[in-house]
């Protein structure tokens, strides 16, 4: 990837207030035609949103992109429909003992009502509050329940796929068990045992580094330093790790590259919540220097493979190791290109990562610079330099790298071909995909591969960034998940 070290948040606001023109009007278009009685919406075929019924893990992303519309540019509208719809639908995803989404769903949605609720941006009213947080408490708990004991002591959220399961994925639904521990909520098991959700956090987010993420240190003949496994499969009667798995990816040794996005962007959000917990709240659960430390190496390790194996914009393909992938020739020194027909890109992988890249940038820029002592919420920008672009054979080794990395996507990703304003499509941004192994995607007419369709993850995580870059722009508060 080609990083263009000197583009900044304030560069991105004309593509910024462009997409949130655009993102207006395909709410309301979904709102007036979307029949929810089929399901959540999930990812569009012909332009139109439809459902497919694996698990209901989109629609925190729908009502949270209403939220979000709101936040960005204060019509009250899409904030009314964003409260209307969580009260409507989303209490069936607060106790739901099935998924490992809770994350992506509540706090999407609970979540952002309550950080606008914590900002000022709407009125202080204690039921409301109260409402709020005890959805978030319990969505963490139940996010907290789905564990299965590994033989080291430790554990992990297990997928809906079963016990053995443990997906990439599921770092960034921590955040779900973060803020049920910013609250106060404790799950409680037998015997009024009562189990902490940061340790649960924690021992996930340590099991998914030991496990999911390789560090080119020999583990086994496909260890690429920061090659990411979609799925890390267990041994449920005696907690031992067995093998690499993907479902959504090509294989077990190659890097789905959605996989390595929710990653990118868990580690970094996760390192900055640690930031705002005392050393004696984190001490009983490893310790501060522990925990950041296997956190910050999984965070940098992803970042530097998506930096190394995405083509020159920013955009990535769907598959590191797709099977076709060879006949484009060298794709990371070229722009993506959506139409070709041979494989895939993955617009929805670009907009997660981006959010991580910024990040982790920030992150480590505070601590190169500042000691840490610079809080989280701080908007303090970059320096931008007179460094030569990074490209694929040179790994990013400084936090500014990483932020302009995260900017170079955007300015990529929020503009054609990939930001669509046709009023007939429903989806935001185009090219992204779902579950390709499965043959869910739609391949339009004339085209040989799934391309020009959006989903609702894509979409949401577009809104979610486009709203971190507009606030560091105009030095409003920094958008963070945690209280």
């Amino acid at each position: 990837m080609k990083i263009n070290p000197d583009i900044t948040p304030a560069d991105l606001l004309p593509k910024i207030e462009k997409l949130w023109e655009i993102s207006a009007a395909k709410i309301e278009t979904l709102q007036k035609e979307y029949d929810h009685a089929k399901g959540s919406p999930v990812f569009t075929v012909n332009g139109k949103y439809t459902t497919r019924g694996w698990t209901e893990w989109t629609q925190g992303f729908e009502f949270g992109s209403e939220i979000l519309q709101f936040d960005a540019t204060g019509d009250e509208k899409f904030l009314k429909a964003g409260r209307e719809n969580t009260v409507k639908f989303m209490a069936p995803h607060v106790s739901h003992f099935g998924v490992h989404d809770h994350g992506f769903n509540n706090v999407s949605t609970y979540g952002n009502l309550l950080r606008l609720m914590n900002e000022g941006r709407i009125p202080e009213n204690e039921w409301e509050r109260n409402f709020y947080e005890l959805a978030l408490k319990l969505s963490g708990a139940a996010q907290a329940r789905r564990w299965t004991p590994i033989a080291n002591g430790e554990g992990f959220i297990y997928s809906f796929n079963g016990p053995q399961s443990l997906f990439a994925d599921t770092i960034r639904s921590l955040r779900a068990l973060a803020v049920g521990f910013q609250l106060g909520h404790p799950l409680m098991e037998e015997n009024d045992r009562a189990i902490s959700l940061l340790e649960r956090l924690v021992q996930h987010a340590r099991t998914t580094a030991d496990f999911t993420i390789y560090y080119g240190e020999g583990r086994d003949a496909f260890d690429i330093h920061g090659r990411t496994a979609h799925e890390s499969l267990f041994n449920v009667n005696d907690g031992n790790f067995r093998a690499p798995n993907s479902q959504q990816g090509f294989s077990p040794f190659t890097t789905w590259t959605r996989g390595l996005a929710w990653c990118i962007a868990g580690y970094p959000e996760e390192l900055e919540f640690l930031e705002t917990l005392s050393d004696e709240a984190i001490a009983p659960v490893g310790g501060r220097a522990e925990i950041e430390g296997f956190m910050l190496k999984a965070a940098k390790a992803t970042c530097d493979f998506y930096l190394a194996h995405t083509s020159l914009d920013g955009i990535p393909y769907w598959d590191t190791g797709a099977p076709n992938l060879h006949k484009l020739g060298d794709y990371t020194q070229s722009k993506a290109d959506p139409h070709n027909d041979i494989e895939p890109v993955d617009s929805s992988a670009a907009a997660i990562a981006a959010q991580g890249l910024i990040r982790l940038g920030r992150y480590l820029i505070r601590k190169e610079t500042t000691g840490n002592q610079q809080p989280t919420t701080s908007n303090q920008q970059p320096s931008t330099s007179n460094q030569q672009p990074t490209t694929s054979n040179q790994q990013p080794t400084t936090g500014n790298q990483y932020y302009q990395a995260g900017l170079t996507v955007l300015d990529t990703l929020f503009d054609e071909p990939y930001l669509s304003a046709d009023p007939n499509h429903h989806g935001l941004i185009l090219h992204s995909n779902y579950h390709l192994p499965r043959g869910w995607d739609n391949i339009p007419a004339g085209r040989k591969i799934a391309c020009d369709e959006s989903c609702m993850w894509g979409d949401y995580h577009a809104r979610e960034v486009a709203l971190l870059v507009q606030r560091l722009a105009k030095n409003e508060p920094y958008l963070k998940f945690f209280l």
